[in-house]
C-alpha cells in the first residue's frame, strides 16, 4: 500500500508539510510523561514524530483504509492503533484511567464536537492540541466584545486555557482545503467547579449565543413558561447585555440567577 486516498466525506486533507508536522507534534510537550491520544492520524505525518517521545501512544482512525496503512507502515503501534469512531468512545479507560494529551489534525467537520466530547473528559484530558480551520480557533481563543467569541470559546475557556499558536495555509495540504487552518493548545486550568449548574451553565450559554444579537432579557425568556418570570427578573441591568459582552464570571453569574428564578417558578 503505497498511499492513501483522502476521502471528502471523512473531511480528510492530509498535512504533506514535515517541518509543521513536527511542530504540531511538539506542542504536547507542554504536557510531559503521560500518555498521548493521537485523532485521525491518517498516514502517520504525526505519528511519526509522536512516537519518537519516551511516553505511551495511542491513535484513533475511522477509515479503515489509513488504518491499514498504519499498521503497516508502523508495524511498532499495531496494538495501539484503535479503528473506531472517537466520538463514540469511552475515554475513560483508555490509559487504564490515567489521565493524557489529546492530539491531532483534526477533521474539520466535527472538531467543534471532539472538542465537546473533551470538555465531557476535562478531568482526563490537562491538555489539547492540534491543528483545526483557522476560524474555529479563532472562536475558541476570543475575547468577550469580539464577533468571533460565542459558544466555543465561552464553554472551552471555562476550563481551558487556550493559546493560538500559529496559522497553517492551504497549500501545505493534499488535497488543499479552502480555508486556512491554525494550531492552538488548550491547557487545563485551576478550576475544579464554576460555582453554579454546569448543566443550566451550557444551556444557558447555548440559549443566548442562539440569538447573539439580542439582549439577554429576550433571549432567555424561551427557558421560561409565559407569565411565571417574577418582573424584576428582566430589570438586571445585566439583562441588557448581549452575550458576547459577558466574560465567562458574569455567565456563572447569570446561571446562578436563571436556576434562582427557575427554583420560584417550580420549573426544573
Amino acid at each position: 500500500m503505497k498511499t492513501v486516498r483522502p476521502k471528502k466525506n471523512l473531511g480528510q486533507h492530509f498535512l504533506v508539510d514535515l517541518n509543521i508536522a513536527k511542530a504540531i507534534a511538539d506542542t504536547v510537550d507542554s504536557c510531559p510523561d503521560i500518555p498521548v491520544l493521537e485523532v485521525g492520524p491518517g498516514m502517520g505525518v504525526l505519528t511519526q514524530y509522536l512516537i519518537e517521545k519516551p511516553r505511551p501512544l495511542r491513535v484513533v482512525e475511522i477509515d479503515k483504509e489509513s488504518v491499514a496503512y498504519l499498521k503497516e507502515h508502523f508495524p511498532q503501534l499495531e496494538q495501539q492503533i484503535i479503528g473506531d469512531d472517537f466520538l463514540r468512545m469511552d475515554l475513560s479507560a483508555l490509559f487504564e484511567g490515567q489521565p493524557f494529551v489529546l492530539t491531532g489534525n483534526y477533521p474539520y467537520d466535527i472538531s467543534s464536537q471532539i472538542f465537546f466530547k473533551m470538555l465531557d473528559y476535562k478531568d482526563y484530558i490537562p491538555c489539547c492540541t492540534g491543528m483545526i480551520q483557522h476560524e474555529v480557533a479563532q472562536r475558541i481563543a476570543s475575547q468577550p466584545g469580539n464577533k468571533a467569541y460565542g459558544i466555543l470559546s465561552v464553554m472551552i475557556q471555562a476550563w481551558y486555557d487556550v493559546e493560538y499558536l500559529f496559522m497553517v495555509d492551504e497549500h501545505v495540504f493534499n488535497p488543499p482545503p479552502k480555508v486556512k487552518s491554525a494550531v492552538i493548545r488548550m491547557t487545563r486550568n485551576n478550576v475544579e467547579h464554576l460555582g453554579c449548574d454546569e448543566r443550566l451553565f451550557r444551556t444557558v450559554v447555548k440559549t443566548v449565543f442562539n440569538q447573539r444579537r439580542k439582549m439577554l432579557r429576550v433571549s432567555l425568556r424561551q427557558l421560561f413558561t409565559k407569565g411565571t418570570v417574577a418582573p424584576d427578573f428582566f430589570e438586571n441591568e445585566m439583562m441588557t447585555m448581549r452575550p458576547e459582552q459577558l466574560t465567562i464570571p458574569q455567565f456563572v453569574e447569570l446561571t446562578n440567577l436563571v436556576a434562582q428564578q427557575m427554583e420560584m417558578t417550580g420549573k426544573t
